[in-house]
């Protein structure tokens, strides 16, 4: 396959339900030509928003489906006034995020029809998720034909998870027959966030120990040795772990029969835990931490318990990891809570420092959203901030795939 001269051009995609979310990148410069969204496909008002160094447009037309989703981006994307391309056959590969691999992938992959069906096979695992990213793919080929598509996986990431990390206390039967067992999610992000510290710290990942934090509307964290993810807080789905804006995370799994005996149906047990709990459920305000922040500045109760509660329920997390990884090198806050969240850093740093974890709490205040150190020179574990990319990291990913020879340094190198 021919290159352009000056470098590689490659087309992320994020497909999700009733979404589609896209990137052009220009490899190895890792330059963002532009990047757009399109928003309530199948549904009344649907709209496509892009923005690229000519400026920004949107527009509002309705959008059936998904294969008229992607005829749509193509046109905005070599569009005279406003594109990111001149034309779409600059286009020299494709990258995908896939929610689930299961066991299958530990790694991001060329797609062919093999991949094709174990992704398929993986939709009883993610059936919100999985049936979305493949009509990515296949719209895809169908509007770029000859060229390759990457597969790049959220939960291939935390594949490296040993027995005792992934493994329920449950029946072996369960995991044998079912594959029930933890697979861990948002692994594109820790494993970009993960690399980028190493780049910061100046350090090497063969010696180094991590604990990524993933703060948003979803929500992980994930421990990081020696370059390799050996657990991680969600589970089976990505409903385990942490207290979310609307999930729940950890519960006493026998509050669900308790509640059913008293009339609740598996469905609407499953909205709860889902869509109504976490600190949605618990301020009764909203799942945005900016609302929660303003309600406790008035004294609302409920908020300031709410915060309080998702701050804990992380500590514990960071607690429990460090003590599995003996010594922890660097703590990393990225998301949109972890990004921006500057009084939530300081909820969950209070108290850690008797474990070497000491934030300067002015340096935090000062960083504000940055990218940054946010630790005292003398913290034994090194404290940063650092903003997500995924779309960057699938990007490399399908460049060092696709591209070999490029001189391209993946963000898990």
């Amino acid at each position: 396959m021919e290159t352009q001269v000056g470098g590689t051009t490659i087309l992320v995609l994020n497909c999700g339900s009733s979404s589609l979310k896209y990137e052009v990148f220009r490899m190895p410069q890792r330059d963002s030509l532009g990047k757009g969204l399109v928003e309530r496909i199948g549904e009344v008002g649907s709209f496509l928003q892009q923005t690229s160094p000519k400026g920004t447009m949107r527009v509002e037309e309705p959008m059936a489906d998904h294969g008229r989703a992607m005829a749509r981006v193509a046109k905005a994307i070599v569009d005279p006034s406003s594109g990111i391309l001149a034309n779409i056959d600059r286009i020299d590969a494709v990258g995908h995020r896939v929610v689930h691999g299961g066991e299958q992938f530990s790694s991001s992959v060329v797609i062919d029809d093999k991949v094709m069906k174990a992704i398929e096979a993986n939709i009883e695992l993610a059936p919100l998720h999985n049936p979305a990213n493949l009509t990515g793919i296949r719209e895809a080929m169908k509007l770029l034909p000859g060229k390759l598509n990457v597969a790049v996986f959220d939960t291939a990431f935390h594949q490296t998870m040993s027995p005792a990390a992934y493994l329920y206390g449950l029946p072996r039967e369960l995991y044998d027959k079912y594959k029930i067992r933890r697979y861990g999610f948002h692994g594109t992000s820790h494993r970009y966030v993960a690399a980028r510290a190493l780049q910061l710290m100046k350090r090497n990942a063969e010696n180094t120990n991590l604990i990524t934090c993933h703060l948003g509307n979803g929500a992980s964290i994930t421990a990081i040795e020696n370059g390799r993810s050996v657990d991680t807080s969600m589970g089976f789905t990505p409903l385990e772990g942490l207290v979310m804006g609307t999930r729940c995370g950890d519960i006493d799994p026998a509050i669900l029969g308790f509640l059913e005996d008293r009339g609740y149906t598996s469905k609407d047990l499953t909205a709860m835990v889902n869509k109504k709990s976490g600190l949605l459920g618990l301020s009764g305000i909203s799942n945005d931490l900016r609302d929660l922040e303003g309600a406790v500045d008035v004294g609302n109760m409920d908020a300031v318990e709410a915060l309080e509660v998702y701050a804990h329920r992380v500590r514990k997390y960071i607690g429990a990891y460090s003590a599995e990884l003996f010594k922890v090198d660097g703590l990393v806050f990225t998301g949109g809570v972890g990004q921006h969240g500057v009084r939530m850093r300081e909820r969950i740093c209070h108290r850690l420092e008797n474990i070497g974890i000491v934030m300067d709490y002015a340096k935090n205040e000062a960083n504000g959203h940055k990218e940054g150190i946010v630790s005292t020179p003398y913290s034994p574990t090194t404290i940063l901030v650092i903003p997500t990319n995924e779309e960057l990291q699938i990007a490399l990913d399908v460049a060092e795939i696709v591209f070999p020879g490029m001189g391209i340094v993946n963000c898990d190198a």
